[in-house]
């Protein structure tokens, strides 16, 4: 029995998960946990720098997950560092810093290998064949052309909910303008994209936690439904996604705190975090989106569980 657990440590969100591998493949998740901890904020109108008050609470985090997996032993973890400690200027200097505090040893994985883990994750838990990938974060999106479920182009992008929420939209009730100036400059980003026209009427995979706030306010609009916050899976059409965009930009920030499944901590960046993906399903013609829980933290499972594999054949093979 072996254990393996990867804290994402991202640009808007800090996640955990740790899953036991039992002798037989079977996998189950052990401990799961969430930090709001904003790491990217302030960062673009300071120079690329890490703010203080940001890299305080990601410690904070990180000391709570080293209290959650205590005494969980055979234990091998991976804390993974995506966007904004890519992007940071001060990146070494904040690695140390989580060092010294947490003993966690943080591994800033270059923005190909996040989309790529994020295919990963993908591909080992929906029927996808062709599709594009969107996974939107704080303050990256990548993208994921994927053809006979093999990922024939991946890009990180360094644009997100924060920093796109930082750059374009000044108010609590976006403008005309500000959605105008937003919308703008995602159509020239993916100009840039070549190969997203190969992608035309596929279906669009969407990842992060602001996209998926998408499935959970349509969910929420059937006052039946159970379970609003399972959306792994779930389907919207083009113009339902346009429909809850629409109720988001009309509202103010307190009213989107009250919007039924719209996570309170999510509502100042919401309209920024789901803008890519509401532009890229125009840019692109899809008329549908498949929400996806599994990304980077499933992926990278997934890969360990080949690595465990071929150390197993291999032992066989030699033996």
């Amino acid at each position: 029995m072996r254990r393996f657990g990867v804290i994402d440590l991202g640009s808007n969100s800090i996640h955990m998960i740790v899953t036991q591998i039992e002798n037989d493949g079977m996998t189950h998740t052990l401990v799961e946990d969430k930090v709001s901890a904003r790491l990217s904020e302030g960062m673009m109108e300071n120079d690329k720098m890490l703010q203080k008050p940001a890299m305080k609470r990601a410690i904070g985090a990180l000391e709570k997950f080293k209290k959650d997996i205590q005494g969980l032993d055979n234990l091998n973890m991976r804390v993974m560092a995506t966007a904004a400690v890519r992007m940071a200027k001060n990146q070494k200097e904040f690695c140390k810093l989580v060092k010294k505090e947490t003993g966690f040893d943080v591994e800033v994985i270059p923005g190909e290998s996040e989309a790529y883990y994020d295919y990963l994750g993908v591909v080992n838990s929906l029927p996808v064949i062709n599709c594009v990938i969107i996974d939107a974060g704080g303050a990256s999106t990548e993208l994921i052309l994927v053809q006979n479920r093999r990922p024939t182009h991946l890009l990180s992008l360094p644009i997100g909910g924060v920093t796109l929420t930082e750059r374009y939209l000044h108010t609590d009730k976006p403008t005309a303008s500000d959605v105008f100036r937003l919308f703008t400059a995602l159509n020239l980003i993916y100009d840039d994209v070549w190969w997203l026209n190969w992608g035309r009427n596929t279906p669009v995979i969407a990842l992060g936690g602001s996209n998926r706030t998408l499935a959970k306010i349509w969910r929420h609009k059937d006052p039946l439904r159970k379970n609003w916050d399972k959306i792994h899976g779930f389907r919207m059409s083009n113009t339902q996604v346009d429909e809850v965009f629409d109720k988001m930009l009309a509202s103010s920030l307190e009213e989107r705190k009250n919007i039924p499944g719209l996570p309170k901590d999510r509502a100042d960046i919401v309209v920024g975090g789901t803008a890519p993906l509401v532009y890229l399903l125009r840019y692109i013609d899809s008329t549908r989106v498949i929400f996806s829980k599994h990304g980077l933290r499933t992926g990278a499972l997934h890969e360990y569980l080949h690595q465990l594999s071929e150390e197993k054949h291999g032992f066989t093979k030699n033996n």
